[in-house]
């Protein structure tokens, strides 16, 4: 049976509620023998899948686990194309290094990676992400968009506004988006955005949109280092979140503003992210190559860029420096 098979067979008996269906009934609804049934019955429960099997009577779901993997994460999602295939494991040393290998090897547009401890996750300029335990989401999406190469930059704000919407509207968290990359809560990091990008000089080949979300960390959970600058969807709402089902939310919203963003562009996007910009009309101090100053945040580009004011009034369009904020 395939993996798609035993995702029907779940939402099969999911459907049933209390009631049972017999071996015979789920054979001719998958079209599989009921031998197959019995040995994906077993299968499920290792799992975490509970189930009753009552003879003449059959098969009744009692529960569904909690932990996350490439079933549970399935079963229940919505979505047309986007982890259609998903690969899952326990333990990871990236996401995104995964997700480039599976890309390379021809993996369809919309493949999800994800695992619950990521041992060596990076951020943007290859900085260490913090995600060696299961307390977070740690992600990586294979796209395959028909957009030239130069939009590509705007994948990443396309992603933070994407990911706000969804948190805000599932936590009622107020989130900000720091530029380039990065999530806020009450001046705190709960999430960064990675994009990476193998293209051609008219066509991109993939894109990998990498994510890390931190979910029900402790404040003892992070680094001393961190424990100032991070927090935890769990810290700020004061309550535990289920990771499987933040993950079907995320993915199913993604899906539908991906779709939206093909067809309007990057305006929406541009304005939903002025609504959420960390420190907009306020100063920050810039150090490039070139120079150093105070300015005010007064935008983006459509390139994705960030537009500061500086004190003399002339505008700058910042594509990347060191940012005091």
């Amino acid at each position: 049976m395939t993996n798609n098979k035993r995702h029907e067979l779940i939402s099969i008996l999911a459907e049933q509620e209390d009631r049972y269906i017999s071996g015979q009934a789920l054979s001719e609804k998958l079209d599989v023998s009921r031998t197959a049934i019995w040995k994906h019955i077993n299968e499920l429960k290792k799992d975490g899948y509970q189930f009753d099997s009552v003879p003449k009577k059959g098969y009744r779901l009692v529960s569904k686990p909690e932990q996350l993997n490439e079933s549970t994460i399935k079963w229940g999602l919505e979505t047309d194309w986007l982890g259609k295939r998903i690969d899952f494991r326990q333990e990871l040393a990236s996401t995104q290094d995964l997700a480039h290998a599976l890309a390379r090897k021809g993996a369809e547009h919309g493949t999800v990676v994800t695992t619950s401890k990521q041992l060596s996750g990076r951020g943007r300029m290859d900085r260490r992400w913090v995600s060696d335990h299961d307390g977070g989401i740690w992600m990586s999406i294979i796209l395959r968009p028909s957009i030239p190469p130069h939009q590509a930059s705007q994948m990443t704000l396309f992603v933070a506004v994407t990911l706000v919407d969804t948190l805000e509207r599932v936590t009622g968290q107020k989130i900000q988006i720091k530029w380039p990359n990065d999530l806020f809560i009450d001046g705190r990091k709960i999430s960064g955005i990675l994009t990476e990008m193998q293209a051609e000089l008219e066509a991109i080949q993939y894109l990998i949109i990498g994510f890390g979300i931190n979910v029900n960390q402790l404040t003892s959970d992070f680094p001393e280092e961190l424990k100032e600058k991070s927090t935890s969807l769990r810290i700020a709402s004061g309550q535990e979140w289920n990771r499987r089902e933040m993950i079907q939310h995320i993915l199913q919203d993604f899906e539908i503003a991906y779709q939206f963003y093909l067809q309007t562009g990057f305006e929406p996007i541009k304005s939903k992210w002025l609504e959420h910009a960390y420190k907009l009309n306020e100063k920050i101090h810039v150090k490039t190559n070139q120079e150093e100053y105070d300015a005010t945040v007064n935008g983006i580009t459509d390139d994705g860029a960030l537009v500061v004011l500086k004190d003399n009034q002339d505008e700058k369009v910042i594509y990347s420096a060191e940012i005091t904020w």
